[in-house]
């Protein structure tokens, strides 16, 4: 072995057993002059403390730290000089551990490099008055000052460990709660010239970080854990963190913080970023107020969130929040229903309206290239927001282009089916998002079919070729543009709801739909479900909170009136034909109420008013009607003889007019129910012929057996009738005809109970017209043999005899 290195190896040697008799020496010394150097510890920290500092207990650690000497300090307590008043203690550690530096401790100063608490609390606390047991650390700087040697003996702390530990700050005056439970937190620290850096490791349960205890946690019960990197500036007072990645609650973040602690009091700004979080997660970091908010609204896959966080410790105002999240092809949950196929970028504020206080009342959530479909209807938001978490109102531009079918998925159903056609809605909207019926929203804008068929389920009517558009124009809907085709039938319609939107949620069955109806022809048979009673259809199953919606509009359409003013060219119903047709018609829950009702028909007109009241396969009517001068055959045809059996238009020739009041019943076909007319009937002929009528034809036989009774011309005749069911009273009644006169009076019955008398001059009236003299006229009608003969119904057959009640 060569000379010099045995050389080396021997003064190695000699060195390390200098060292370790060194540090066995400074041991032995702790050891036996352990009060002297817990007097010089407790003198070094109570340069910096105002207040009790207490150290029970001090041991030195051999080997530990070397080739610094370890201490290990227990039961400490640091308390400020108002303890007595507040009860919080600064630090109370059952084991603090310190490394000292061994020639700074031979030279009779404290150094400390490493610290290490365990099983502690610490606890920053500041009354409502402002002040703060952290005064325990602010002494005089004054002998510093003129003492400027004293100052280079201030401790550089290098390395630090924290193992089971409470930090709490608690500020009362801001109304601030932080309060960690450490689990684990070890770092060392370095001193470039500009300040320091420190690096460290973390593992914490968040209890509490409450920028205003009144509202709530941020990340409360939330494990943290990440790697940081942190700095202090000293020109600029900031202390800067950086930690990539912070597991908050099991989801990565990214996080990048500034502390400025030049400013009183200190505040701060936080960036995070996390790629990939699920809402509830991000809404449950968030305070409790604003969890509330955000929670009625959920996302089934991931986000991409980045959020910012600027506030002050100090004051007990909420932090200013900025949020952004990118959204592609998601589920979104809302209060309002389920939006498939989600796409949206948004960004969140509780500082909308700047120079407002910060809070969720100046808060909102503000989407844009918004895209998603709604029970299979697609749909854009090019602007879209909630404002206001407290009371949340929903803004934006809804627009939306699809084929017609898709509203089946919509409406389910339950109040119209569609097929072909097409369907585009632009609508600007504001709604409660909660409490839409208590604050109604405000919808203005257009929704417009085209070309669509489409079957309206309560009334059982079949529409083909339609089109319409709504409008909405503040709290009124329009409707205009609309065509409907049914059948051979073609309507043309305009509308209008005034206050429609408040009347859609509050009351329904005060919405009055008043219509401008025009048609070139209208079948009437084609429009028959209108005469039965409105019908629910079938209860579909509901999906979420839709059915709030399509409940509404079943409700409004059923329960809703509508003002019709009708103008038709020419109108159809079986064997009835009208031109220039006009009518006013409301609908209410029960019925119809018909108004002003005028058509030209059988070379005559008609007007007419009343009321049809809906039932279940039965309706009932009550009508005023004016016929002037219609072609008797051609009117009794084309209402099928109203329902008379034995006096039908093939007996009938000449013009009538009449005027009616009358009611009864009609089916849902259409067709009048046998025996349900009861009313008043005022007949006026002119020009007219009662041919083949078999009672008179009978009563001929009898009396005239050589008169010629199947065609009997009858000039004038008026008469007053009252009809009860199958029962017609007829009011006495002279009837004056080419071939003989005949007063009648007695009561007709359809199917039965005939009882008519008749009294029936024998003379040949035949040249009676040819006398001016009414009076003289009259006196020639009885002239010779009256024959007086009664026709009345016995036992289901009908029998003609004398009349001897006649006096």
């Amino acid at each position: 072995m060569p000379k010099w290195f045995k050389i080396t190896l021997k003064v190695i040697g000699v060195l390390v057993l200098l060292f370790i008799l060194t540090i066995v020496g400074v041991t032995m010394y702790i050891s036996f002059n352990k009060a002297k150097v817990l007097k010089m510890v407790n003198e070094q920290l109570d340069k910096s403390v105002d207040g009790t500092l207490v150290i029970g207990d001090m041991k030195p650690n051999f080997f530990r730290g070397l080739p610094d000497v370890s201490l290990s300090l227990q039961n400490v307590l640091v308390r400020d000089k108002n303890f007595n008043k507040h009860k919080h203690t600064l630090l109370n550690a059952k084991n603090f551990d310190i490394s000292l530096n061994t020639l700074a401790l031979f030279k009779g100063t404290i150094d400390i490099n490493h610290i290490t608490i365990n099983n502690a609390s610490i606890d920053l606390f500041t009354d409502s008055t402002g002040y703060s047991n952290t005064s325990v650390f602010k002494k005089d700087n004054k002998k510093v000052k003129d003492n400027p040697s004293e100052s280079s003996s201030a401790t550089q702390l290098k390395n630090f460990s924290l193992n089971n530990v409470n930090f709490t700050v608690d500020n009362r005056k801001a109304n601030k709660l932080f309060n960690f439970a450490v689990k684990s937190l070890n770092g060392n620290i370095a001193y470039p010239d500009s300040g320091w850096h420190a690096s460290f490791k973390l593992n914490v349960l968040a209890k509490s970080m409450a920028f205003n205890t009144l509202k709530g946690s941020f990340i409360e019960n939330k494990q943290l854990e990440g790697d940081f990197s942190a700095g202090y500036n000293e020109d600029n007072g900031n202390v800067s963190v950086k930690v990539a990645p912070l597991n908050i609650g099991g989801d990565p973040f990214n996080v990048n913080a500034v502390f400025r602690t030049k400013k009183e009091p200190t505040d701060f700004s936080i960036n995070l970023s996390a790629p990939q979080l699920l809402w509830r997660h991000a809404s449950n970091l968030l305070a409790a107020n604003i969890q509330k908010s955000l929670n009625m609204f959920n996302l089934d896959k991931p986000i991409a969130v980045s959020a910012s966080i600027n506030g002050s410790f100090g004051g007990g105002g909420d932090p200013l929040l900025f949020v952004t999240a990118k959204v592609q092809n998601n589920k979104l949950t809302t209060p309002g229903g389920v939006i498939e196929n989600c796409s949206f970028n948004g960004s969140f504020t509780n500082n909308y309206i700047k120079g407002k206080e910060i809070g969720d009342e100046n808060s909102i959530i503000k989407l844009t290239a918004f895209k998603g479909t709604y029970n299979h209807l697609p749909f854009t938001i090019d602007t879209g927001s909630v404002i206001n978490l407290s009371k949340p109102i929903a803004t934006g531009n809804f627009k939306s282009s699809f084929p017609a079918a898709d509203l089946n998925w919509f409406l389910q159903d339950d109040v119209a089916k569609f097929s072909n056609g097409s369907a585009d809605i632009n609508l600007r909207y504001r709604a409660d998002v909660v409490d839409y019926k208590i604050n109604k929203p405000f919808v203005n804008g257009s929704i417009n079919l085209r070309n669509t068929d489409f079957y309206y389920l309560p009334r059982k009517l079949k529409l083909k070729n339609s089109s319409f558009s709504l409008n909405f124009v503040k709290n009124d809907l329009i409707l205009n543009n609309i065509r409907v085709q049914s059948g051979r039938s073609i309507v043309t319609m305009e509308g209008r709801v005034n206050n429609f939107l408040n009347l859609y949620y509050d009351a329904p069955e005060k919405i009055l739909l008043t219509w401008q109806i025009r048609s070139p022809q209208l079948y009437l048979g084609e429009f028959l479900g209108f005469l039965g009673q409105r019908k629910a259809a079938p209860t579909a199953k509901r999906r979420g909170n839709d059915a709030n919606f399509i409940d509404q509009l079943a409700t409004a359409l059923d329960k809703g009136r509508a003002e019709m003013h009708m103008q038709v060219n020419k109108v159809y119903y079986k064997k009835f034909l009208a031109t220039d047709t006009r009518a006013d018609l409301l609908t209410t829950e029960d019925g119809i109420i018909i108004k002003n009702v005028g058509l030209k028909t059988a070379g005559g007109s008609l007007s007419m008013n009343g009321r049809l009241v809906q039932g279940n396969n039965l309706n009932r009517f009550a009508i005023n009607t004016t016929i002037v001068h219609v072609n008797m055959r051609e009117f009794f045809t084309a209402f099928n003889n109203f329902g008379l059996q034995d006096f039908t238009s093939e007996n009938l020739k000449g013009y009538l007019s009449a005027k009616t009041n009358i009611t009864g019943g009609i089916t849902d076909a259409g067709d009048l129910v046998p025996k349900s007319i009861k009313g008043n009937l005022d007949l006026s002929l002119r020009d007219a012929a009662l041919l083949n009528f078999h009672p008179l034809i009978g009563v001929g036989k009898f009396v005239f057996p050589f008169r010629d009774l199947k065609n009997i011309m009858i000039p004038k005749l008026d008469g007053h009738f009252v009809v009860n069911g199958d029962m017609i009273t007829i009011k006495p009644l002279q009837v004056s005809s080419s071939v003989l006169n005949v007063d009648v009076a007695g009561v007709y019955g359809m199917t039965k109970g005939t009882d008519i008398a008749l009294d029936i001059p024998l003379r040949n009236p035949k040249d009676d017209f040819k006398i001016e003299d009414p009076e003289e006229r009259k006196k020639k009608r009885y002239k010779g043999i009256v024959v007086h003969i009664r026709a009345h119904e016995e036992k289901g057959k009908m029998k003609i005899g004398w009349n001897k009640n006649h006096k």
